[in-house]
């Protein structure tokens, strides 16, 4: 459903910046989403953000002004003041694109709002963890409202001194392409877990990044356990990443029963290729989402939709899967090891899981909605 902002009385459009200071995928498609919603409502939008972000995301073709940020260049700043001189609100979209938007605005006679969307919560721990704190309650506390995604962000944006915290669940994209087929469900499992070397074996596919802090390693724990179910099954984990030889010498090492996943045999179809992903999801008899902070993971959404039963790190995600999935202490290999084996050895509970994941999928934040709600926070900044 459509929505006119309220305030149409004014002599130009309302302007609102969006600020992206990486390529973050999820966060590009949602910004990309919301700058379609908004301009189809009548509101001027600019997105600031690095050339590779509009590569990818092409928000000149949503009708979005885009004004590219040279990372690391010392114009960088002055480029983003310049670009937020019209604004009537500044939105951010990430820690240290809510520092570049406070520094853009700062010193100006009339300052325009700061929003800041968190989308994701740097890892723990490490030598960065104590510039993380401070970057956060720097960002925060220069925004007048942060939108957490989760409720656990939410909480740490009201500790870290955010004068308003609001939970904003965000949509969660497109759903995957269904294709109709010549054959019948039946036949169509039968090929296609073939192809994955799925057949007389349970099927479990995993998908994110393949980097530290994103459970991959806890995921091999666990498979290492069962190798102990009879018939063993076959782990399937789509991604890329830095550790991918880390992770493959690994399963090589110890025999594990896992495959990572680049393209399926012949090379024709690729693991980032969305009805490839559909048809694994589709043919799955589990799905996991090791990561710790997934607050908008296409695998628990496409999963949910197609009715295969989540087991998921509990830490971002509640909002997402209500009761509906499985959830377990980030990082904790025999809790994941436990809970994928009771589910495999026990079909009636697999089969309650995806009746609740499609009732829960049905209810999550639209893309029209995420925009309605938005737009009328933007209203109530400009009516201040």
């Amino acid at each position: 459903m459509s929505r006119t902002p309220r305030s149409s009385h004014r002599r130009e459009p309302l302007h609102v910046v969006q600020v992206l200071s990486g390529r973050t995928d999820s966060v590009g498609d949602h910004v990309r989403s919301l700058a379609s919603g908004l301009v189809a409502r009548g509101v001027r939008v600019t997105v600031c953000a690095p050339p590779a972000a509009q590569a990818r995301h092409r928000f000149s073709e949503a009708g979005a002004e885009f004004v590219a940020l040279p990372c690391g260049h010392p114009d960088l700043v002055a480029t983003l003041r310049s670009a937020c001189a019209s604004a009537d609100v500044v939105h951010a979209h990430g820690l240290r694109a809510g520092l570049l938007g406070d520094l853009a605005l700062s010193g100006r006679r009339r300052r325009a709002p700061l929003v800041l969307s968190w989308h994701h919560r740097a890892p723990r721990g490490g030598a960065q963890a104590r510039v993380n704190r401070l970057l956060e309650r720097r960002a925060v506390r220069a925004a007048r409202i942060v939108l957490g995604v989760s409720s656990d962000l939410v909480a740490r944006a009201r500790h870290r001194g955010a004068r308003d915290a609001r939970l904003v669940p965000v949509d969660l994209g497109a759903p995957f392409p269904r294709v109709s087929r010549a054959e019948s469900g039946a036949e169509r499992r039968e090929k296609i877990r073939a192809e994955l070397g799925a057949v007389d074996r349970p099927l479990i596919v995993a998908a994110g990044p393949l980097e530290a802090h994103q459970g991959c390693e806890s995921l091999l724990t666990a498979a290492r356990g069962w190798r102990q179910l009879e018939p063993v099954p076959l782990v399937l984990l789509a991604g890329e990443g830095s550790r991918r030889t880390a992770l493959q010498r690994r399963i090589d090492d110890e025999g594990l029963p896992v495959r990572l996943l680049g393209a399926l045999p012949g090379g024709s179809r690729s693991a980032g290729d969305p009805q490839w992903a559909g048809d694994v999801l589709e043919v799955a008899d589990v799905a996991v989402l090791p990561a710790r902070r997934s607050p908008r993971s296409p695998l628990a959404r496409h999963a949910m939709e197609c009715g295969v039963p989540l087991v998921a790190a509990v830490e971002g995600v509640p909002e997402l899967v209500g009761a509906a999935a499985v959830l377990v202490p980030y990082a904790d290999a025999d809790a994941l090891c436990a809970e994928v084996g009771a589910l495999l050895e026990d079909s009636g509970r697999r089969a309650a899981l995806a009746a609740l994941g499609r009732v829960q999928a049905a209810a999550w934040p639209t893309e029209d909605g995420t925009v309605n709600q938005l737009l009328g926070i933007y209203d109530e900044l400009v009516e201040l």
